[in-house]
């Protein structure tokens, strides 16, 4: 029978881990988050108030790291999809998701994407773009904020087919994205 211990981390720089690494630590959990709260028979009345505050500004928090899920997003033309097997642009944005994640495999947010706790859990919002020159046009907004992606390019025509992110935070990205239909 497993018991579950509090974990101690060696050394303050441990603290500093992603949660990539905790991963490997503890199978089965992608996060570990630690209150730590005074035994209330030692507390004052102010400093009691103080604690709830903080309890529920940590719930708050827990409720925005729930919501803030790790997203990828896929964005396909429009235009191909109403001259090319539907198959064959599905194939597109699978070429692209594919080589997002193996593009930024050792990046933490990818690894818990992956983690095989969260396979069944994945998030990928797929979008679209009426053609080539919006395809490009958000490639370079992507590109200069320095949010990791990858545009497929198909080969060998050459032709810019669709966008995939690599898994990362949706708050981070949505931004980007907002103005977009969902691919139908």
């Amino acid at each position: 029978m497993l018991s579950l211990l509090p974990l101690r981390l060696p050394s303050p720089a441990a603290t500093t881990l992603p949660s990539a690494a905790l991963l490997l630590l503890l199978p089965g959990v992608t996060r570990v988050r630690t209150l730590r709260t005074p035994p209330r028979a030692n507390m004052s009345a102010a400093a009691a108030s103080t604690t709830d505050a903080a309890a529920s500004s940590a719930g708050v928090e827990a409720g925005k790291e729930a919501e803030d899920v790790v997203v990828q997003y896929v964005v396909l033309r429009r235009d191909l999809v109403e001259a090319w097997p539907l198959g064959s642009v599905v194939a597109q944005g699978c070429h692209a998701a594919v080589a997002a994640l193996w593009v930024h495999r050792d990046h933490p947010d990818t690894a818990a994407y992956c983690a095989p706790e969260n396979l069944d859990r994945m998030h990928k919002v797929t979008l679209e773009v009426k053609g080539e020159t919006q395809l490009k046009n958000l490639a370079e907004k992507l590109e200069a904020a320095g949010v990791r992606h990858k545009l497929w390019i198909e080969q060998p025509e050459n032709t810019p087919t669709c966008i995939a992110t690599a898994p990362c935070p949706k708050s981070q990205v949505a931004s980007f994205f907002r103005k977009l239909k969902l691919c139908k």
